[in-house]
């Protein structure tokens, strides 16, 4: 599986080590993680990422940032991006079998090596359930499609 890491400055020492485990699982990783000691943006780095996966670039991606907040949101502004901020493995198996996330978000600061080295894992090996899920998981691509835009009436 091919996927997409990145982080801001305060995730790059926890986006090293997810590079590591991925690879060291047999992954093709794409990182793109800021130069050691510079600031990073973490809009620009969710932006990075989201756009492989929606592309198709990337079958998967992985943003970190200091609460992994900032980056679910940007990401989530990517058209065909369904990014979740997990905080354990019981949350990142939900934001995959229910809500086919194909972005994980996660806390650099928050989170222990091993603790973040489980959530991937569960993340991955984790099948989308589709049924029941698959209708909502549609509607998700329909506001997506038929964005509200300031100035118009809610639905028009």
């Amino acid at each position: 599986m091919k996927i997409a890491v990145s982080s801001d400055h305060r995730g790059r020492d926890v986006a090293e080590q997810i590079e590591r485990h991925l690879r060291e699982l047999g992954h093709e990783v794409l990182a793109s993680l800021p130069t050691d000691g510079e600031p990073s943006d973490y809009p620009d780095k969710a932006a990075e990422v989201g756009r492989a996966v929606a592309s198709h670039a990337a079958d998967l991606g992985v943003l970190i940032c200091g609460t992994g907040i900032g980056m679910s949101i940007a990401a989530n502004k990517v058209c065909g991006v369904r990014a979740a901020l997990v905080h354990d493995e019981l949350t990142a198996g939900l934001a995959k079998s229910h809500n086919n996330a194909n972005v994980l978000c996660l806390s650099g600061d928050l989170l222990g090596e091993r603790k973040i080295s489980a959530i991937i894992d569960k993340w991955i090996e984790t099948e989308f359930e589709g049924g029941r899920h698959e209708r909502r998981v549609e509607k998700i691509s329909t506001i997506e499609k038929d964005a509200y835009k300031p100035g118009e009436p809610a639905g028009a």
